[in-house]
């Protein structure tokens, strides 16, 4: 292997590893930022050994003790770091072994754990859902600040501030890194979900800017659901979840022209859907259905099923999607889950069908300046033939939205009343 086979070979085992290794260390010395360092030790450690050593038959527990060795080092020189590991050795079973000997066996420990662990601490309830975003994507996902902040069309220094805050709540919350149990664990999972999927609707759908889609970002959740699945394969919703986020994926390609703009669901080329994601989410959500979930993203999963089962526009099962939704809103209540289900309802029902549901929600303070709201009520009015309503609800909608692509569709839409 020449050496620059062998570097790449490092730097393609450290993208894999790293958040196992953070994991794992960030459980043994209670700190992410110093976990993130002797994580970075042990790849600058292996860009210095392997080229003369060779890759070892175990990568990722080489990096695993360089890492430790270097972090009981750090913990040796500093007073107060021994005592932390004080304080860590008598959480364990009997002293802290300190040797190379002991590091190594400690290597038996499941690393699919200590990952977990990551995940759940990354998503602590006790940060804001924006800024456990960011720290999840930059400890477990990896990603740069610079990148999470292109992603969210923000700055990154805000980014920055995001991931810094969030850090020093964990550190005061005094987490141990490690994996809930019990009704804890039940109580935490839903707070790790909906970082998850939050960020994963930020590719699907971006909020604001110039683009529709951002398909590195909805990768990147799909990445943390398929690990989180993994780890968790009896947890309904994690496999609910990894279901609804493979088959909206699918549709990616075909949402968007080659011009960038929106191709709304009914008008899609479905043939230009991944029939390899439909078929891991179709797969996701059997597993999920076994397992007797039934859940909100079980739900939503199953709502995604019934589109992409579905060959052509005019085989989609509406009177199912409008069911389910209105089982989705005895289990997750929420005004846009109500505007949803006001859509599939005009879908199945006809339009005067969704105007009637969609009346008993408009007043929602959460509706109030969301474009969704004036855009589905614009296309009812559309579909029942009253035009100039129509138009004036797709025109407000315009303007409410932060997207520059969408506000597009929209004013398309609105001049196609007139044509009409």
């Amino acid at each position: 292997m020449t050496a620059g086979e062998t570097h790449q070979t490092i730097e393609a085992t450290f993208r894999i590893e790293r958040a196992r290794l953070i994991g794992g260390l960030a459980r043994m010395v209670r700190n992410i930022d110093l976990a993130e360092e002797l994580a970075q030790d042990a790849l600058v450690a292996a860009l210095a050994e392997w080229p003369k050593t060779g890759v070892p038959a175990n990568p990722g527990a080489w990096l695993m003790t360089a890492a430790k060795r270097r972090g009981i080092d750090i913990i040796r020189r500093d007073t107060m770091r021994t005592r932390k590991h004080g304080e860590i050795a008598r959480e364990q079973d009997g002293a802290f072994d300190s040797t190379v000997e002991g590091i190594e066996a400690a290597m038996d420990d499941d690393l699919g754990d200590e990952l977990l662990g990551l995940i759940f601490t990354a998503c602590h309830p006790i940060v804001s859902a924006e800024a456990r975003a960011a720290l999840t994507l930059r400890v477990v996902a990896g990603l740069t600040t610079d990148e999470i902040a292109r992603a969210f069309l923000s700055s990154e220094t805000t980014i920055a501030q995001r991931i810094v805050r969030a850090k020093k709540a964990i550190a005061k919350a005094g987490s141990k890194f490690d994996t809930p149990r019990g009704g804890e664990r039940a109580a935490r999972l839903p707070s790790v979900l909906e970082v998850i999927y939050l960020i994963f609707n930020e590719g699907y759908a971006a909020t604001a800017g110039d683009d529709l889609v951002r398909p590195g970002l909805a990768q990147e959740a799909q990445r943390l659901g398929r690990i989180l699945a993994g780890l968790m394969p009896e947890e309904a919703e994690a496999q609910g979840l990894l279901a609804l986020m493979e088959i909206q994926a699918s549709r990616l390609r075909a949402r968007i022209t080659p011009e960038g703009a929106l191709v709304p669901l009914t008008e899609q080329n479905r043939a230009r859907w991944d029939q390899l994601l439909i078929d891991r989410g179709l797969e996701a959500l059997a597993r999920a259905e076994t397992l007797g979930g039934e859940g909100p993203y079980v739900l939503q999963a199953a709502l995604a099923a019934c589109h992409a089962r579905a060959a052509r526009a005019a085989d989609t099962d509406w009177p199912r999607i409008a069911a389910l939704y209105d089982r989705l809103s005895t289990v997750m209540p929420s005004p846009v889950v109500d505007l949803n289900r006001a859509v599939a309802h005009s879908m199945a029902f006809g339009p005067e069908a969704g105007l009637r549901l969609v009346e008993q929600i408009a007043d929602a303070p959460a509706l109030r300046n969301y474009a969704p709201l004036p855009a589905a009520r614009g296309d009812f009015l559309f579909r029942a033939g009253r035009l100039a309503e129509a138009r004036t609800e797709f025109e407000a909608a315009a303007r409410l939205t932060r997207n520059r692509r969408e506000a597009a569709f929209l004013v398309a839409r609105a001049q196609a009343c007139d044509e009409q």
